[in-house]
């Protein structure tokens, strides 16, 4: 105890305890002392034992300090924690830093985690929507990616990958990737409208080839037919490339078939010439007939340049040219007749070359094509008429002169008849 607490006691010696009389704690020392000295505890036994209960104070006050600064040492540590994370999730998120700033004014450590602790919890809450809606954005960035390009697309800054850290998650980077999608949502838009066309392009040639315009377009894709939904059907390069040579084939294969039956209908119309085939006949090969004066973008009908068509043109031709042998005669003939009646209207004498006996011989003995003696008489028919043409002045003023000379015969004879008429008359019975 010191010298004051002592001499309160009436002790005079040196203290024993440093801690005050005046204090709960002294009360009880004083209450301790009393008791010794009754006990008859000598001095020196009495200043050991305040000694001793002194230093295990000292113990009880040390462990306290001690506990008391492991929790100030945590608090610190939790309260740093929590404003690095606050900091971090800022410059992640990219928000205004003033609304997310603790207020320095509070003292205790306390104060400040309590401080610190909803704002970081709003941060957090943000974290996550803002996690949740780059991870849609760049969902749909992918998947378009992977259908434009058969999933081997990859964009020069790597956006396109999935969302594997949260360094930057600001409103900036978000708008970024928003419109990244708008750009590959636009070339999706432009590529599936280019499909459609391509599609709409291969059914046009398929129905005038008369091909399976569902096999074709299957070829290139199986998404290409059968489907109503535009995000199954296939935009990659790959298809449009597909679709792209599948019409390159098909214009080729079109220009190869209307060479070939404009040819074939080129022969079918001068049979039809040369036999005099009526309408009727005609009308079952109309359509047919009209690619001789189309051009390739014209002909557009169904079926009109399938394989099926060409054949059955072919068989018609094959079946008039077996028919133009039987009839050749006939016409040949026929055109003969008209030779001579053009000559004896003009007065001029037919081609004996082509005398109908001689004709018939001819004919008969397989010698020469009928073709070409139908040829060589429409030959001199237009002759004749040309001829014909250049005397009509001359035939004119003869059948003038011709029935002037008639007139005058008929008065002659007229006199004539009269004269004997009356000369008979005359004479005396």
């Amino acid at each position: 105890m010191g010298e004051t607490a002592m001499a309160g006691y009436g002790l005079d010696r040196p203290a024993r305890c440093s801690v005050s009389f005046d204090t709960p704690c002294g009360s009880l020392l004083r209450e301790l002392e009393q008791i010794w000295t009754e006990i008859g505890e000598r001095e020196q036994d009495k200043d050991r034992m305040f000694q001793e209960l002194e230093a295990e104070c000292m113990r009880v006050y040390r462990r306290k300090v001690d506990s008391a600064n492991a929790d100030r040492s945590q608090l610190r540590q939790s309260v740093m924690a929590k404003e690095a994370e606050l900091k971090a999730l800022v410059a992640s998120i990219g928000e205004n830093t003033t609304q997310f700033k603790v207020n320095e004014k509070h003292a205790s450590l306390k104060e400040q985690l309590a401080a610190v602790t909803p704002l970081l919890d709003d941060l957090r809450a943000m974290k996550e929507e803002r996690i949740k809606q780059f991870s849609n954005v760049q969902s749909q960035i992918e998947t378009i990616n992977a259908q434009i390009s058969d999933h081997n697309y990859q964009h020069d800054d790597g956006s396109s990958k999935r969302l594997n850290n949260d360094h930057d998650l600001s409103t900036r980077r978000l708008a970024d990737l928003q419109m990244q999608l708008r750009n590959l949502q636009k070339e999706k838009s432009d590529r599936l409208q280019k499909v459609f066309v391509y599609v709409d392009e291969v059914h046009c040639l398929c129905a005038v080839l008369g091909m399976d315009f569902a096999k074709t377009v299957k070829d290139v894709h199986p998404s290409l037919h059968g489907t109503n939904s535009d995000n199954s059907t296939n935009i990659s390069d790959s298809t449009l490339e597909g679709l792209t040579q599948t019409i390159l084939k098909l214009k080729a294969e079109k220009r190869t078939r209307v060479s070939k039956l404009q040819e074939i209908v080129g022969k079918l119309h001068k049979l039809w010439n040369l036999m005099e085939s009526t309408e009727q006949e005609r009308r079952h090969f109309s359509e047919v007939a009209a690619v001789l004066g189309s051009s390739e973008e014209e002909i557009t009908s169904p079926s009109v340049l399938s394989l099926e068509t060409i054949q059955e043109t072919e068989e018609e031709v094959e079946r008039l040219t077996k028919q133009k042998a039987s009839r050749m005669k006939e016409l040949v003939l026929k055109r003969r007749v008209e030779l001579e009646n053009i000559c004896r209207n003009a007065h001029m004498e037919p081609d004996t070359s082509t005398a109908p006996e001689k004709i018939v011989a001819l004919i008969d003995s397989g010698l020469v094509d009928p073709c070409e003696l139908l040829s060589n008489i429409e030959a001199q028919i237009a002759k004749a008429n040309e001829e014909s043409h250049t005397r009509k002045d001359i035939m004119e003023r003869v059948d003038k002169w011709l029935s002037a000379c008639d007139e005058e015969t008929w008065l002659e004879e007229y006199n004539q008849r009269m004269i004997t008429g009356t000369v008979r008359a005359g004479v005396p019975t």
